[in-house]
């Protein structure tokens, strides 16, 4: 029957690896030596490591091109911020601020209470700190209103006295003082109340301390003190929480010190670990060296891949950190495959050829997961994230030297070790020694005698671990019913994955960027506990110049208005034309004209300074473009409040653009899946071409992408049950995932259609047999790479570790149990589609 030829070029790649091999294997020293002096010269870049750090959290974990940040542009060209009369509500950028909240297990608005709050106020707003050798006070900096600093409204309320409480009738959410209704939902949190409006006690107290626009130095400077002071003011009645505008920035900028620590430990159990699984009982034939090797090599490859990118400027991110953990495990696979694939060699051949036959076999399964690993990493810098882009390049450029450096560095290690066996020789003393003694004592044999081989094959005796694949494991695999229960957990596992799929959550918290014991995780829990009712007031602009006094123009911006208000989660509007136009109404003012309208406006504004920063006006004095706001309430996720404003805004008549500083970071949920999805869709194409020109086989082709998508199925879905949310910190290693999926099922795929055996079982037992325990080996070295991030205080390392974790678990199920199974059930095609397994076999025979 007609054979399907696909090894076009994996025949001239094997023939190019076994030369290459055979040129490591003449020339160690300059392969092993040329690394090292590449590595010595870019690892210079990190000279450099401070100034390229970059990370500030809204370029790198908000989109680039988010729809907010032209919004936030527009807002801050048109309605410049007025210094002489701040009104956060009007800020288009967080500001600077610093906050406290204050908590009670008790009613807080009593007079012991308010005493307390009312003396920590004192101490802050009295606070000296020096700079450029002169002190300030918070009323240095303050933010200010008419020449004094803005206050807080339940001080205010009380005028700065705790016995006022007394006499005092709050009402909640607004306080009605006058003509002035004051927003007490700001300043009071886990209220309540009677049948009517009025407080009878609440839980928290939250203050707000604004900073004007200035000198950021004098600024971060006063904000560094507020937190020394605050954080020692919690007393056994009073619990004081706080945060500043620069907190969750100073504390993400923490993370990557947690983890330094981590390398140490992570690189010694990796060094242990290649250690113990290259450890022979054979004085010559062990391993331990070149598993030494293995983990220097991979550290290279980390100190040149840095290196570089520092060199040349690239911007290093906190979320490049974990790398060295990803290249760790990756490198070190690698060197297990080459063991295996040496292994198989003849012991009596030179080691230059031994070298040339592993390469034939080794590098091309090497070379599939690496081009895979490396492309799926340069497809993630496609996306709009700036912490996702720095990962996957860090990770992708350390990939290439890792790839380069075991074809060179490693390589050369084996040939090296190599030469010491083919010489006989002891691997601690390099001293020949008897590959028998008979007559000998154990302790003898034990310690001073190797060499041996099986006389049978000439190559090394096989490991009891590959025994058990190939004679216990492979045969109970493809039993038949063996198979059933495969299918039986294999539909199980794919249930259970798309469930989790069905209820995955987008978004990132931004209080995940901070450590776990940080001082902001604490006041992020007590404002959503206390402060959850109300959530942001939107900005929203009329872009058009509106005819404000026409009738018919305004039922236009009154319907657009009650859509707005028609939303679940608006609870009012706030605009200056509406208080205009009460304020006409009850002085008996014409605005029915654009003349009366704007001869009365001006001297309207002049009662309210605040309004008067709402409107724009042109040169001939008229209203360019004004704004209006939206409170909302936290009854909805806050993304969807930003899409159903944005929604309703475009579908009204009137040219209307919602904006608030918050939103910078909610567009992250509205790119997030679709990104995620292109770039793995993308990837996923890339893959099948890969698979298809390097391994020989269509169907096999196949194999891998069905691996792929089976595998990000179920990271994807089994983290949405183990509480990760679809976030730029996830995508990483989703995207990471995709080619990690590849590596096992890939040799597994390899090995099958190389194998020489007519029985579909029978080929896959033998794949089993020759790389069943190098991917276990792969797999848990990678698992060890990372597990020390478990116990990382860092969101973002635990996350990390998480979806590796489940990377590595899954696709060692589909390399061992499902691929196998699921390839001897398409045997019978597989045996007509496979190329004639001439020189491609792992066990082929040496050339003549």
């Amino acid at each position: 029957m007609a054979r399907c030829r696909m090894d076009c070029i994996e025949k001239p790649l094997q023939s190019f690896f076994k030369k290459m091999g055979k040129s490591v294997g003449s020339n160690p020293w300059w392969f092993l030596i040329a690394p090292l002096i590449v590595s010595a010269a870019l690892g210079s870049g990190f000279y450099f490591t401070q100034d390229r750090i970059s990370n500030n959290i809204e370029e790198e974990f908000t989109p680039f091109n988010g729809p907010a940040k032209t919004e936030r542009k527009y807002f801050s060209e048109m309605f410049p911020e007025d210094d002489s009369m701040f009104s956060s509500l009007r800020q288009t950028t967080d500001g600077n601020y610093a906050t406290l909240i204050a908590t009670s297990e008790t009613n807080i608005l009593t007079v012991k209470m308010l005493e307390e709050i009312l003396m920590l106020d004192s101490k802050i707003k009295n606070m000296l700190v020096e700079f450029d050798k002169e002190s300030f006070k918070y009323e240095g900096i303050c933010a200010k209103v008419m020449k004094n600093c803005i206050s807080n409204i339940i001080l205010d309320i009380i005028q700065y006295n705790a016995e006022n409480i007394k006499a005092v009738t709050l009402t909640f959410p607004w306080y009605h003082n006058g003509n002035t209704n004051l927003p007490l939902y700001t300043s009071l949190g886990g209220v309540t109340q009677g049948d009517t409006s009025v407080v009878e006690s609440a839980k928290a107290i939250q203050l707000y301390y604004y900073l004007k626009e200035g000198n950021k130095t004098k600024n971060d400077l006063w904000l560094e003190s507020f937190i020394s002071l605050v954080s020692n003011s919690s007393s056994p009645s009073l619990q004081v929480s706080y945060s500043t505008s620069m907190s969750m920035q100073w504390e993400f900028e923490k993370s990557p010190d947690s983890v330094i620590s981590l390398f140490s430990i992570t690189y010694s159990i990796a060094i242990t670990f290649s250690i113990i699984t290259c450890w022979r009982l054979d004085n010559v034939r062990t391993k331990v060296w070149v598993g030494f090797c293995g983990v220097l090599s991979t550290s290279l490859a980390v100190v040149s891949g840095f290196g570089l990118l520092l060199l040349v400027g690239q911007p290093f991110v906190m979320t490049a950190a974990s790398c060295p953990f990803m290249i760790l495990g990756i490198g070190i696979d690698d060197m297990f495959i080459m063991i295996s694939c040496w292994q198989q060699t003849r012991v009596l051949d030179s080691v230059p050829k031994r070298l040339g036959e592993t390469y034939k076999d080794a590098a091309i399964s090497i070379t599939i997961t690496t081009l895979t690993d490396v492309l799926a990493l340069f497809l993630g810098c496609i996306t709009p994230f700036g912490s996702v882009q720095s990962f996957c390049l860090y990770a992708g450029i350390c990939l290439c030297f890792c790839y380069f450096y075991s074809l060179t560095f490693l390589g050369a290690c084996m040939a090296l070790n190599g030469q010491r066996e083919a010489e006989n020789k002891h691997w601690i003393t390099c001293i020949e020694v008897p590959s028998d003694a008979p007559g000998k004592s154990k302790a003898f044999w034990l310690c001073c005698t190797g060499g041996r081989y099986n006389k049978d094959t000439a190559k090394e005796e096989t490991e009891p671990i590959s025994s058990f694949f190939e004679k216990f494991y492979g045969p109970f695999l493809t039993h038949k019913v063996t198979k059933v229960f495969v299918f039986v957990l294999y539909a199980g596992y794919l249930a259970a994955s798309i469930y989790g799929c069905v209820i995955l959550k987008e978004g990132l918290d931004t209080k995940n960027l901070a450590l776990d014991d940080s001082y902001i995780i604490n006041y992020y829990n007590h404002e959503e506990e206390h402060f959850n009712e109300y959530s942001f007031s939107a900005m929203v602009a009329i872009e058009q110049q509106f005819p404000y006094w026409d009738k018919d123009q305004r039922k236009q911006l009154n319907s657009c208005i009650s859509s707005f208000e028609s939303l679940k989660f608006v609870n009012n509007t706030m605009a200056w034309f509406i208080f205009f136009e009460n304020y006409a109404e009850a002085n008996n003012k014409s605005i029915s004209s654009q003349e009366d309208f704007l001869n009365n406006l001006k001297p309207f504004l002049n009662f309210d300074p605040f309004l008067a920063q709402d409107i724009q006006w042109t040169p001939d004095d008229k209203i360019q473009v004004s704004r209006f706001f939206l409170q909302t309430k936290n009854n909805v996720p806050m993304a969807d409040m930003m899409v159903e404003l944005r929604k309703t805004a475009e579908e009204c008549s009137v040219e209307l653009l919602v904006y608030h500083p918050s939103f910078i970071y909610f567009d992250q949920y509205t790119v997030i899946l679709n990104n995620t999805i292109q770039t793995m869709l993308t990837a996923v194409i890339v893959m099948l071409a890969i698979s298809l020109v390097l391994i020989p086989d269509p169907l096999c082709s196949l194999c891998v992408v069905f691996a792929i998508v089976s595998v990000i199925t179920g990271v994807t879905g089994f983290m949405s049950l183990w509480g990760v949310n679809l976030d730029s910190i996830s995508m990483i290693n989703l995207v990471m995932c995709i080619g990690f999926s590849v590596d096992f099922s890939a040799h597994i795929c390899y090995s099958f259609v190389s194998s020489p055996k007519s029985d579909a079982n029978e080929k896959a037992i033998e794949a089993l047999a020759i790389l069943g325990y190098p991917v276990l080996q792969g797999a848990l070295s990678t698992i060890l790479g990372v597990v020390v991030l478990s116990v990382s205080g860092s969101y973002i390392f635990r996350t990390f570790f998480k979806i590796v974790f489940l990377v590595i678990v899954f696709g060692l199920f589909h390399g061992l149990t499902f691929i196998p199974v699921f390839l001897t059930l398409f045997g019978r095609f597989l045996m007509r589609l496979a190329p004639t397994p001439t020189n491609i076999s792992s066990n082929s025979e040496p050339e003549a």
